[in-house]
């Protein structure tokens, strides 16, 4: 009975997190302020900066309380051991590229085609679990990742609709912007899931060790960014402009987000993965719709949303075990 509540209370999370994310993340994004907006890349330094903390006072719990374990954990796990810190540079630099292209992709797309078309990294999570791990996908894995690119090909299937042909063309101009920022997401996201995992999979470090290791360079990859892409306007106005309760929510959301999931996953099997990502699509439709007001949703937008939920849930699904050998 116990599990079956954690089950649950894991799907409740997970929606939550993945919905919550982009839809606060797009209306902070379209919000129209007095003042200026906020700097995506100082978001992202801050979600780091809070990731970094959060995982240190998990570890201060995990050793009761104590101030001299918590010193010795991150001394002889971090400090001490150069190298194994420095393995995680390379995925946390591509998962800093990948957050700041979200806040792209939320800048020009509505949260329901992002949602959609983010499903995408199912496939490229793949491709590099085959190609890095010698991983064996089964038939239904590479039946589901057929259907997904057909669900994300007639998502991203341009519509006819009236207006005036300057607005248009720079909506369609928008789009493309949205849609390449997700799909280079949807690379890094793949790729440095599976350099993770990889790496877990060598070490036996505690898993919020390794989100240390992560936020320290994600920090670091973060501050060059920011200063080389907004850095006059960190000096003219501080890295906190236009910050507000909106965007404290987003960081604070995107901070916690990945961590609230490593914790809960061991309670979520595939199918309620599944469950998650289907709710949280359609959540994200509604909500766009009705209190964002800016989607309008068509039937072949709905077929495709339609093939990715199927994709998602047919890529969790496990062949039960064969006397055949030799099968894929």
């Amino acid at each position: 009975m116990a599990s079956s509540r954690l089950k649950y209370l894991s799907l409740g999370v997970l929606v939550f997190q993945t919905t919550s994310l982009v839809l606060t993340m797009r209306y902070s994004r379209t919000l129209q302020g007095d003042g200026p907006r906020y700097l995506a890349s100082s978001a992202v330094v801050v979600a780091e900066l809070m990731k970094i903390i959060t995982c240190v006072l998990l570890i201060f719990k995990e050793q009761s309380y104590s101030v001299r374990a918590l010193n010795s954990i991150l001394r002889q796990e971090i400090t001490h051991k150069p190298i194994e810190t420095l393995k995680l540079a390379i995925p946390s630099g591509i998962y800093t590229l990948q957050n700041n292209l979200l806040y792209v992709a939320l800048s020009n797309l509505d949260a329901a085609t992002y949602q959609v078309t983010y499903q995408l990294k199912i496939l490229t999570t793949a491709m590099f679990s085959v190609s890095m791990l010698g991983r064996r996908l089964g038939v239904y894995q590479w039946l589901s990742l057929l259907i997904l690119m057909a669900g994300v090909a007639l998502v991203q299937w341009p519509s006819e609709s009236p207006g005036a042909p300057e607005k248009e063309q720079l909506s369609e101009g928008s789009q493309f912007v949205g849609v390449v920022a997700v799909l280079v997401a949807c690379c890094s996201s793949g790729f440095a899931g599976v350099y993770f995992e990889k790496i877990l999979k060598e070490t036996k470090q505690s898993v919020w060790v390794r989100n240390i290791q992560l936020g320290m360079f994600g920090l670091v990859f973060g501050l060059m960014g920011m200063f080389a892409y907004d850095g006059e306007r960190v000096r003219e106005s501080g890295m906190f402009q236009g910050y507000n309760t909106i965007t404290w929510t987003v960081v604070a959301l995107q901070a916690l987000g990945g961590l609230v999931i490593a914790a809960v996953i061991k309670y979520a099997d595939n199918i309620l993965k599944g469950f998650a990502t289907s709710l949280s699509i359609i959540l994200s439709t509604l909500i766009s719709y009705f209190w964002l007001q800016d989607f309008d949703p068509t039937s072949v937008f709905f077929l495709g949303a339609v093939l990715v939920i199927v994709a998602t849930f047919l890529y969790g699904y496990e062949d039960k075990p064969s006397s055949n050998p030799s099968r894929a």
